[in-house]
């Protein structure tokens, strides 16, 4: 058996399983970084998605609110839910581009609402929207995907 003479650098055996390291499937897929990150998926049919997140501590910036990088994960994933939902077969939405709004701080347990505003044979026009527990919007997000196999 070929063995390779690089050192392995490797850091899986430093990385803690954590109690979101599980078998949660999202809408037919497995994504093991939104598992890690404990995101709730609660449903995405008709052009239309839902998914939740309760902010912990480590998804925080230095101001103690969510990272931008996870509520952008979020409004991206909720997106492609959204488009992948018109269609009956099982397909990947690759995000073609991206733009988004922060509003308001977003804290606590998240909502993320995806829906599909125009969509041809591949090409999806999709926007998303984050609500904190008031209900008040905490960002937007308007984004282009193509789904295929």
């Amino acid at each position: 058996m070929f063995k390779s003479s690089r050192p392995d650098h490797s850091i899986s055996h430093l990385l803690p399983m954590t109690s979101n390291s599980n078998n949660t499937t999202y809408f037919g897929l497995t994504i093991p970084f939104l598992a890690h990150l404990g995101v709730v998926p609660e449903y995405a049919e008709g052009g239309k998605s839902r998914i939740s997140l309760v902010i912990q501590p480590e998804f925080e910036n230095s101001f103690q609110i969510a990272h931008g990088g996870v509520v952008m994960t979020l409004l991206d994933f909720a997106m492609g839910a959204a488009a992948r939902s018109t269609v009956n077969q099982q397909l990947g939405a690759m995000t073609i581009d991206m733009n988004v709004s922060f509003l308001r701080p977003s804290i606590g347990k998240i909502v993320v609402e995806g829906s599909v505003l125009k969509f041809g044979k591949t090409i999806h026009y999709c926007e998303a929207i984050v609500l904190n527990e008031a209900g008040e919007v905490t960002a937007k997000s308007s984004g282009t995907f193509m789904l295929r196999r």
